[in-house]
């Protein structure tokens, strides 16, 4: 069973890519088969995996819009993962898929055609655009789980609302299945009551599960992308990569427990 993640929040600099990166990496280093897909055009996820989307004849925008086959556009990187790769072209996509029926399904489409070639993948991660589009929607009609990665700052929390609104409309209309994970603290500083209170609201206010542990700031998560792989592969013994891998682990736990039950 492939278990569909999106990765989303409109509000950028919420280390969204980073936790894409970094969740798949670990999921990599656990020994499962992992793909990531770059929903966002300014292409960071793909940058930062090493591949210059400068160079890239095909991408994720072809294979959504032209149908382009998408095992012909993956790329595996030094980190162990799949990539579905983005260029600045994606931008056009949104124009081209508002008039299109069915343009919610789109990226659920790939993926099942992707299974039915016998390509097949543990976890598939999405990272999504920050915005609430049309790519954003066909990510979270694709995805099984929805995981909101939130700066632990007053402000980065006021578009939480809005994405549980679309969360909500994507349930009723294309997606009954999909379920809200819970929010992921990212560039945590313990050291802060404001940090900590800030973690405490948003339990509260949107009854929403904090994925634990909380990923702590370091400067090490700016290095990583320069250098083209996750700061598992740059860093590995920093706390950073620990935390994600923590985070990884427990992903996979709440899988496993939902199969039994199940």
């Amino acid at each position: 069973m492939t278990t569909t993640l999106a990765i989303a929040n409109q509000k950028g600099g919420v280390a969204k890519t980073t936790s894409v990166a970094s969740i798949g990496a670990a999921l990599a280093e656990l020994g499962h088969s992992v793909l990531l897909v770059d929903l966002d055009p300014q292409a960071c996820l793909t940058f930062s995996l090493g591949i210059d989307p400068e160079d890239l004849e095909i991408s994720v925008h072809h294979v959504l819009t032209k149908g382009v086959d998408p095992a012909e556009v993956i790329i595996a990187t030094d980190d162990g993962v799949d990539l579905l790769p983005a260029t600045i072209e994606l931008a056009r996509a949104e124009a081209d898929l508002l008039t299109r029926t069915g343009r919610e399904h789109v990226v659920k489409t790939v993926l099942e055609q992707l299974a039915e070639n016998g390509v097949a993948y543990d976890w598939v991660l999405l990272d999504c655009p920050p915005s609430l589009g049309v790519l954003t929607v066909a990510a979270l009609t694709a995805a099984s789980g929805v995981l909101i990665p939130l700066q632990c700052e007053t402000l980065s929390h006021r578009g939480v609302g809005q994405l549980l609104d679309t969360v909500h409309d994507v349930r009723r209309f294309t997606n009954r299945g999909l379920e809200v994970w819970g929010v992921l603290p990212t560039l945590y500083d313990g050291r802060t009551n404001h940090a900590r209170t800030v973690l405490e609201t948003i339990a509260e206010t949107y009854e929403l599960e904090v994925v634990e542990p909380p990923i702590p700031k370091t400067i090490k998560f700016a290095e990583a992308p320069a250098a083209g792989r996750s700061i598992l592969a740059t860093s590995r013994s920093n706390k950073g990569a620990q935390a994600y891998r923590e985070v990884a682990a427990n992903l996979v736990t709440r899988v496993a427990g939902t199969a039994k039950r199940g």
